[in-house]
């Protein structure tokens, strides 16, 4: 229940702020690292495929398969961070993931792509949603989506960052290596220095920080204790149970609609954006970084929004049915660079903003190891669409010689998403019914 008298009021500010100022930044680094080296393949490309003659549906393959891998092992990896230890679980992801990412800058042919990216996808399982269970070990439902949303602005940040020093790093050609190599390995070096950090910095338990005063630690700890007695009060499930609720699986097909528009999107963007430009590599990365730099207020203005309002189904079915509009209607913008940079950014902040407030939805009906296996459930079979969405754009440009046909499967997906979540029960419905049961 919300404090109500000015002491308890105080104790509670001073706690969250003291939170937030601990974990978000950090957290926010690793997510940046993490992103860059999921997508960086989409700058590499600009002149790894012409090097290597991949084709478009190579390059889709290789891109895609990361998620195969994702896929196989993200429901243990993501409860491992439940019941065993967030910090010890999170730096051994980001040790192996520096270490795959680095190799991709090493192969010569399309196989060695695909296994490599496959490894890598091996090595990350558990990573993002382990991030999701662990922002619930800290923050109240209230909170929540507002702390994702400043979590997750790593995605369009690290697209900023990574625009511009992709394009720097593909200018380099020492020792004979081309760019796109250096891009690689180099861009795989920050996950293993701070997955040794992480290792240290992290703390797994509200009870165990240190860097809390005690009524700190105690008053976060019983919040939390609360939500979860009356969570379990409404709805007590087992992890089977929670897996085979209608409301679950709807948000696992949602996921998958979602995320094949996010990494299409975010796969294809640097070789559209030089496709309908003529312009050169740099460029390109820099030109293309511009859709991002729009989508980041749009995640924290919708993330603050929907904790502000207690709503969570609207605020993510919209973005993600305007997203699906732009994408479908873009096709019809002609060839004016600025309109077109327009509509991409625009179409940015829409698939973007609706993740933050998407992540609130299973934690508002499920606790504990429940909570965690459904998460990794729904982010696994999400992310397949991670593989979907660049494969099939991919197929879809060489079969037509054009992007046209794949973008506008990119937003109808994207709105498809929007339909299955306006099917989910509300999650502020399922958190009023908790705190009337407590």
């Amino acid at each position: 229940m919300p404090a109500t008298d000015p002491a308890t009021n105080q104790l509670a500010l001073r706690t969250r702020r003291k939170i937030t100022r601990r974990l978000i930044p950090f957290l926010f680094i690793l997510y940046i690292v993490s992103y860059l080296d999921r997508v960086n393949l989409g700058y590499a490309a600009l002149e790894m495929t012409r090097e290597l003659g991949f084709s478009n549906s190579a390059f889709g393959i290789g891109a895609g398969i990361f998620f195969i891998g994702y896929f196989l092992i993200e429901i243990p990896a993501t409860v491992l961070v439940e019941v065993w230890s967030a910090r010890k679980w999170i730096a051994r992801i980001m040790i192996t993931w520096g270490l795959l990412a680095s190799a991709t800058g090493f192969i010569q042919t399309a196989h060695q792509l695909y296994w490599v990216r496959f490894f890598l996808g091996l090595a990350e399982a558990g990573f993002f949603p382990g991030m999701i269970v662990y922002l619930t070990h800290w923050y109240r439902r209230e909170d929540r989506a507002r702390a994702v949303a400043l979590f997750m602005t790593a995605i369009p940040i690290s697209q900023l960052i990574g625009a511009p020093v992709s394009g720097l790093l593909m200018r380099v050609h020492w020792f004979g290596l081309s760019g796109w190599r250096w891009l690689l390995m180099l861009e795989g070096a920050p996950a293993l220095v701070l997955g040794v950090v992480t290792f240290y910095y992290l703390t797994d338990w509200p009870k165990d920080a240190t860097w809390l005063n005690e009524d700190e630690r105690n008053w976060i700890t019983n919040e939390l204790e609360a939500e979860k007695r009356a969570t379990k009060a409404v709805r007590p499930l087992t992890i089977w149970q929670a897996m085979r609720q209608g409301d679950v699986i709807k948000l696992t097909l949602a996921a998958f609609c979602g995320l094949t528009a996010v990494y299409g999107f975010g796969f294809w963007l640097p070789k559209i954006v030089q496709k309908f430009s003529g312009l050169n590599t740099l460029q390109v990365t820099l030109l293309a970084g511009l859709p991002y730099l729009a989508a980041f207020p749009a995640m924290v203005w919708n993330g603050w929004h929907s904790d502000r309002t207690g709503e969570r189904r609207w605020h993510t079915a919209i973005p993600l049915a305007a997203a699906g509009l732009l994408l479908i209607l873009g096709q019809h913008i002609g060839a004016n660079l600025f309109v077109a940079i327009l509509v991409l950014s625009l179409a940015a902040m829409t698939v973007h903003s609706y993740i933050p407030v998407f992540w609130q939805l299973p934690t508002s009906f499920l606790t504990e190891a429940a909570a965690a296996a459904c998460i990794g459930m729904i982010n696994s079979f999400g992310n397949l669409g991670g593989f979907a969405g660049p494969y099939v754009v991919g197929y879809l440009t060489d079969h037509t010689g054009s992007y046209s046909a794949g973008i506008a499967y990119l937003g109808s997906m994207s709105f498809l998403g929007a339909l299955l979540i306006l099917w989910v029960k509300s999650g502020a419905d399922n958190l009023k019914t908790a705190r009337n049961t407590s």
